[in-house]
């Protein structure tokens, strides 16, 4: 039986990965794909210590220090977690089960889908959800941004770095964001800032050609564009919490306190799919960190 099982393969995961084995917790972490959101990000500039490195290479650094203690790693996706009679928990995946006294979910958030008509057919021909990932097919090309949050800052600096033109697609009066990437994207020549405004149908055959707005920008309601990037949010990956019966709120996020511990006995939750408001790295690895911690402490009350 394991004392720790954390649920999620991101940077929130391997933080409590690695202060639970300096704790020596015996610990197992289902992974899937491991890295997150995180890897998809070109540069970082927020996390102490480090002035300006790529989110693929600050994860596989939380990654590598975790590893350099005695973990167990999964790399399969958990499917189902319940409790048994003993007070543990069995996590299962498709091919094994594992048992556990305490499970921390680091579940993570996914990209939050655009709806308009046109969106689904047009998923990787024209529509997509990350920058870094395939914004070098649009070298040259004029492309929009759907958002007005800070990861639509960010993306369309990503942009801006290939694509002839990048539009910024806000339905507020202003870009919302750090205000270090939003005076970025006010200087930036190749990126253009249309706020009060929305999509409402993409257009093409094959691939996409263009948005039709609901009001006229330049004269015309219709944007003609190579590629559309969607930067709308994200959604909370805390279904497999309900097995457990924990608590979540209207958005879906797992409801924890400042321990980060939820409404079920040994269940903690960390990161993006936790109610806490600052979704960033450096916040989600410190809740890790608590996470492990008070698995430790409630361990050791029980010994």
């Amino acid at each position: 039986m394991y004392d720790f099982a954390i649920i999620g393969g991101g940077p929130t995961g391997y933080a409590a990965a690695m202060y639970a084995g300096r704790l020596n917790l015996k610990t197992i972490i289902f992974t899937g794909a491991p890295g997150g959101l995180i890897i998809t990000t070109d540069f970082v500039d927020n996390y102490p210590g480090f002035k300006h490195i790529s989110g693929y290479d600050l994860f596989s650094n939380v990654q590598e220090h975790a590893r350099s203690y005695e973990i167990t790693e999964i790399s399969a996706e958990a499917t189902s977690v319940r409790s048994n009679d003993r007070g543990a928990f069995i996590i299962q995946t498709k091919k094994d089960s594992h048992e556990t006294k305490t499970v921390l979910f680091a579940t993570g958030a996914s990209h939050r889908k655009i709806t308009v008509p046109g969106a689904a057919e047009f998923e990787n021909k024209g529509i997509h959800y990350c920058a870094l990932c395939d914004g070098f097919a649009y070298k040259g090309k004029i492309v929009a941004i759907v958002g007005g949050a800070d990861s639509a800052a960010k993306e369309s600096l990503e942009l801006a770095q290939n694509a002839e033109i990048v539009y910024i697609l806000c339905r507020g009066s202003a870009l919302r964001g750090e205000p270090v990437n939003v005076t970025r994207v006010h200087q930036n020549k190749k990126i253009k800032l249309v706020t009060n405004i929305n999509p409402v149908k993409i257009i093409g055959k094959e691939r996409v050609e263009g948005v039709e707005l609901d009001r006229p920008y330049e004269g015309s309601a219709i944007l003609k564009v190579q590629g559309i990037f969607v930067a709308i949010g994200h959604i909370p990956q805390s279904e497999l919490s309900l097995q457990l019966g924990v608590l979540r709120n209207e958005k879906k996020e797992i409801v924890i306190n400042r321990f980060t511990e939820t409404n079920v006995h040994g269940v903690y939750a960390a990161g993006d799919v936790s109610d806490t408001p600052f979704k960033q790295m450096i916040i989600g690895c410190a809740e890790g960190v608590m996470a492990a911690y008070r698995a430790y402490e409630h361990l050791a009350k029980a010994i």
